[in-house]
């Protein structure tokens, strides 16, 4: 029988004592003691939750008052905004942000009101210059934080300082005579893809956009990591599967407002799937730093005890290399986690934008012959009949495959729009633009403005001649964002695009088999064709007159 507590048997006694009494008394208190500090808890939470919601209130009514003269599109409600309004299907949503952006082309900008934050969209060239260039207005929107638990605070995620010194560390990372090196793994690969297309060759049209989506992250995964992750072979590998799922994860998460809290996503199956990717995405990178770290100890080891031996004199060099013996101004190396962060920013910003502007070129190669025969002339002209690899001298030469890849960014930018939040109040276009505002620029509608790209609509590399771009307002074209925080890789990108694009159209005549309005066009990270990229492939000397 459990042994009763002292106080209880002095309640059970007879006559109370004294001290039975004293004990009593203070359990009496004690317990009015716990309620009334309970209640003074719940008191405090209750009033610093009011004055928190009152703050809240106060600093939106303010904003409120200070936005009201930009124009708007109507119907916006107090607290909720635009947001029962908005679509919350990926392809209808960007649709109507364009719809509103051809309305409102006459204004320099336009607000709408998503809940209780003022969102601002620029798509004019001077505007986007003054967010652009200013060295104060590089943090990226709130929308990015949702890509921190699998990017950390990598160079496309990070802000002040953070980001100063780790986007000075990492730019030699992607001079010319660094990426060379690369162009090995893209021909490679390039020609994996050729190979995989074989079985397409006077067949019906097929939707080429996973082929090219799998290509482009066997070479990310080689040049960032030096893994072969054989995704073109193996489409259904762990690795490949997690970064699908994880991107599709993140693309809803920004839809649904009600996923924005943590503690909220990770309580639905959701929040849960999107746990076990990043388990897959982060053990994977981590086991690549952590071999490739013990490597290179290794290696030392061994040029120290012989200056003639190496084991990995004939390795390919990866990004994760330069990482790992890159220093800053003091001499400092990066942390694993700092390695990690960067690797899978690498790998995410990478390969689906790089994919994209593939397929894009692609389809608008099928789609007007004309071009295509331009391309296919400059090809014979740098190789011949010759299937070898290309060199970066013959990427050099291919001047105006380049204007083909530049033009297809015009009309279909891989990045369709991005945001910034301002860290101090902006004037843009005449208007005052409040501190903590989201701006988004649009390079979609900014790539379609009828002052520097006529007939904007059609596709017409020659935009991209060196005589044409005389004139041209400098933020008028901005695929790769521009400024402080331009995109580090597009050297990289675009060489790659040359580098496929040239070994597809080196081996197959291309023709597409939609028109423009069937593409069903999706902006959310990625500029994408809900219903594929489809194309009919014939033996390219087929076609020569």
């Amino acid at each position: 029988m459990p042994r009763l507590c002292a106080i209880c048997s002095l309640c059970a006694s007879a006559e109370p004592t004294p001290g039975a009494m004293l004990a009593l008394w203070l359990v009496h208190w004690g317990q009015k003691l716990l309620i009334w500090g309970a209640m003074g808890a719940f008191s405090v939470a209750g009033a610093t939750l009011i004055l928190n919601l009152l703050q809240m209130l106060t600093s939106y009514a303010r904003k409120w008052q200070q936005m009201r003269p930009l124009p708007t599109i109507p119907g916006a409600f107090p607290l909720v905004g635009h947001s029962l309004m908005m679509k919350s299907n990926g392809r209808e949503f960007f649709q109507q942000i364009i719809h509103y952006t051809k309305n409102y082309q006459h204004q320099p900008l336009l607000k709408l009101w998503l809940g209780t934050m003022p969102v601002v969209a620029i798509y004019k060239a001077e505007n986007v210059e003054v967010i652009l260039t200013s060295s104060k207005q590089i943090d990226k929107s709130y929308m990015y934080k949702f890509l921190e638990p699998w990017l950390g605070l990598g160079l496309l995620t990070s802000t002040g300082n953070k980001w100063r010194s780790r986007r000075k560390m990492l730019t030699p990372t992607f001079h010319f005579t660094i990426l060379e090196d690369f162009l090995d793994v893209m021909n490679e690969q390039a020609n994996i893809l050729v190979h995989k297309l074989e079985k397409h060759v006077n067949q019906g049209a097929f939707n080429c956009f996973f082929y090219i989506t799998l290509c482009a992250l066997d070479i990310i995964c080689e040049t960032a990591m030096g893994k072969n992750i054989g995704a073109q072979s193996n489409d259904d590998s762990e690795y490949v599967r997690a970064v699908y799922r994880m991107s599709d994860s993140i693309h809803r998460r920004m839809k649904a407002p009600w996923l924005w809290l943590d503690f909220l996503f990770l309580m639905c199956k959701e929040g849960r799937e999107h746990k076990r990717s990043l388990e897959v995405l982060h053990n994977f990178t981590n086991n690549v730093i952590a071999k490739r770290t013990s490597e290179m100890r290794r290696d030392e080891e061994h040029r120290s005890a012989d200056k003639d031996s190496s084991s990995s004199k004939n390795k390919r060099r990866a990004f994760l290399d330069l990482l790992l013996n890159v220093t800053d101004d003091e001499g400092n190396t990066l942390s694993h986690e700092d390695v990690r962060e960067e690797v899978d920013t690498f790998m995410f910003e990478g390969h689906d934008t790089t994919a994209a502007a593939i397929n894009w070129s692609l389809y608008l190669l099928g789609s007007y012959p004309e071009v295509q025969k331009q391309v296919d002339s400059e090809l014979e002209e740098v190789f011949g009949k010759s299937d070898r690899p290309a060199t970066l001298e013959d990427l050099k030469k291919l001047k105006y495959l380049e204007c083909v890849i530049k033009e297809s960014l015009r009309l279909f930018p891989s990045v369709p729009l991005f945001a910034r939040n301002l860290n101090e109040d902006c004037e843009v276009g005449g208007y005052k633009i409040v501190k903590g505002s989201q701006v988004i620029i649009i390079p979609y509608a900014l790539h379609r403005d009828p002052r520097y790209f006529p007939n904007p609509e059609e596709f017409q590399p020659k935009r991209f001649f060196p005589e044409n771009l005389q004139g041209r307002h400098p933020y008028a074209y901005v695929p790769f964002s521009a400024g402080p925080r331009n995109c580090i890789g597009q050297k990289f990108a675009i060489m790659e695009e040359k580098s496929i694009l040239s070994c597809i159209l080196r081996h197959f005549w291309v023709e597409s088999n939609q028109k423009r309005e069937e593409l069903g066009l999706a902006g959310e990270l990625i500029l994408r064709p809900t219903n594929g990229i489809w194309i009919k492939l014939k033996r390219r000397n087929a076609n020569e007159s």
